[in-house]
């Protein structure tokens, strides 16, 4: 059983269409090269020519001829009419998208996979596909190649297809803004369905919301590690876990839960589905605990007195300080016409959530994801790990080769360990915000990897070759592996520990 889908091909070449290797033109006309050749031959078997008299009827060499029926070279439609009308058939008919028979549809399956990137990865030589090899044999050489071709697409779909899915998606944001103005039409249709007026949202509130759309609450101890809630759709139940962690907000688990009723969710088919669910529930779930008319009444009238502040719109609206910053970002070009960036960074230095609109330069890789990269040592996602004081926000500017930004960042916890949570703004913006007045200032030179991502001369020169760090387990599935002797290792902490600790 042949196992490879051919889309359907045009019947009718350019008429100017060149010859050449197969696949320039084919890329060019989509025509299938492959399946013509087998069609020219079967034809010319059922007439009972020889390769020798069909190349004497349409004047041509036998090699010519026998370069065609292999799907090495595409006639011109002219060359085609002629070979047509030697074997009494019609152009329409050899270019026809079905293989002749069972057989040559094996044959053209297993001739791809020899011309595709399985075979070249792996070194292996190319051989002739002819009469006497058995069904059998080129029935299991294309089964072992198409596994290996599943493999490989399964293995790249775990950090490549997830990272180009995020790379995708955060530019959508960055078209709209990050504001979508459907999902702040739901919120409001839902808190006036519940009678809300204004303020905090409170969690009988929340709760009144669920039995509105009509889900019942069940706290259970039994809910499963890997999940926040489950939802019971048949019988309308909503499961949550009986203790919450004290960093976390009790509200958002519910929200969550009916956020993708709300939404039309369905089960996702692939990792950019899921992040696109991702991104519409976590948007839902603020603007329902900061709604839109209330938020934006204060962050207006902060922007007026140019007092603009993230623990403000926290406390006022019982938040994380999280919750808050995704909040303003959502609202803060759109309404206020801020442009503005957003990171959430591991104390490694990670980047676990990022989003720009005002041209600051993330770290990436090739294929345009920032989630997994390392941020510059000097940005202020990364310099508030160093401040003792954790109870007041810490305020930067930081110089960049894309220009000043003026950044905000607070120190959150998780299980995981400490993230920072940053908001920051071009220098042409600062004047709105509370802690523009900071005289905290720093330099990146990133990405030239003098500024951060190498170690000082001195140090190398001292411990370079005489340390072995055992690297931690990635933090996160989008994470890319870092380059280095020690992937995930960054040697300028390693140097400045053994420093610190060397005997005299």
């Amino acid at each position: 059983m042949v196992t490879v889908d051919r889309p359907a091909r045009p019947t009718t070449p350019s008429a100017d269409l060149p010859a050449g290797p197969a696949g320039t033109a084919d890329a060019e006309a989509g025509i299938d090269a492959l399946t013509l050749g087998r069609r020219v031959r079967d034809r010319r078997h059922r007439l009972g020519l020889t390769l020798d008299t069909l190349a004497a009827a349409v004047d041509r060499a036998p090699s010519q001829i026998s370069m065609i029926e292999n799907g090495k070279r595409e006639p011109r439609l002219s060359m085609l009419r002629l070979i047509a009308a030697a074997l009494d058939t019609t152009v329409d008919e050899l270019l026809r998208a079905d293989a002749p028979s069972p057989r040559a549809a094996l044959e053209i399956a297993v001739e791809r996979a020899q011309r595709g990137p399985v075979f070249t990865a792996l070194g292996l030589p190319r051989f002739r596909v002819g009469p006497g090899q058995p069904d059998d044999t080129l029935q299991t050489i294309l089964t072992l190649h198409n596994e290996i071709e599943r493999l490989h697409r399964e293995r790249a779909a775990t950090p490549e297809e997830a990272r180009r899915a995020n790379a995708q998606l955060r530019a959508e944001m960055r078209a709209r803004d990050n504001y979508f103005p459907e999902l702040e039409a739901q919120a409001l249709e839902l808190l006036t369905a519940v009678g809300h007026s204004g303020g905090p949202v409170s969690h009988q509130v929340v709760a009144d919301m669920a039995a509105h759309l009509g889900f019942s609450l069940h706290y259970v101890g039994d809910l499963p590690h890997s999940t926040r809630s489950v939802t019971d759709k048949r019988n309308g139940r909503i499961y949550l876990p009986t203790e919450q962690a004290a960093s976390r907000d009790s509200r958002s688990p519910i929200l969550q839960a009916f956020a993708s009723h709300l939404c039309g969710h369905s089960e996702p088919g692939n990792y950019a589905d899921f992040l696109r669910q991702r991104v519409e529930t976590n948007y839902l779930t603020a603007a329902i605990l900061l709604p839109e008319t209330d938020t934006l009444r204060m962050l207006s009238d902060a922007k007026a007195a140019r007092r603009i502040s993230l623990e403000d719109l926290r406390d006022a609206f019982s938040v994380s300080y999280e919750t808050a910053a995704h909040r303003f970002t959502n609202l803060a070009t759109a309404r206020l016409g801020i442009p503005v960036h957003f990171m959430k960074v591991h104390e490694s230095g990670t980047i676990i959530k990022a989003y720009e609109n005002d041209d600051v330069q993330f770290p990436s890789d090739a294929l345009g994801a920032v989630e997994g990269s390392t941020v510059c040592r000097s940005w202020t996602a990364r310099t508030v790990f160093d401040v003792p004081d954790r109870f007041s926000p810490w305020y930067q500017y930081t110089d960049t080769p894309a220009g000043t930004f003026w950044c905000t960042s607070r120190i959150e916890k998780a299980k995981e360990g400490d993230y920072s949570v940053s908001v920051g703004v071009p220098f042409t913006h600062v004047n709105w915000f509370r802690g523009r007045e900071t005289a905290n200032r720093a330099v990146s030179r990133c990405p030239d990897e003098s500024c951060c991502r190498r170690a000082p001369d001195e140090l190398s020169g001292r411990w370079e070759g005489q340390s072995w760090p055992v690297a931690r387990t990635p933090t996160s599935l989008l994470a890319a592996l870092p380059t280095g002797t020690f992937p995930g290792v960054d040697p300028t902490e390693v140097y400045q520990f053994l420093e610190a600790h060397a005997p005299d």
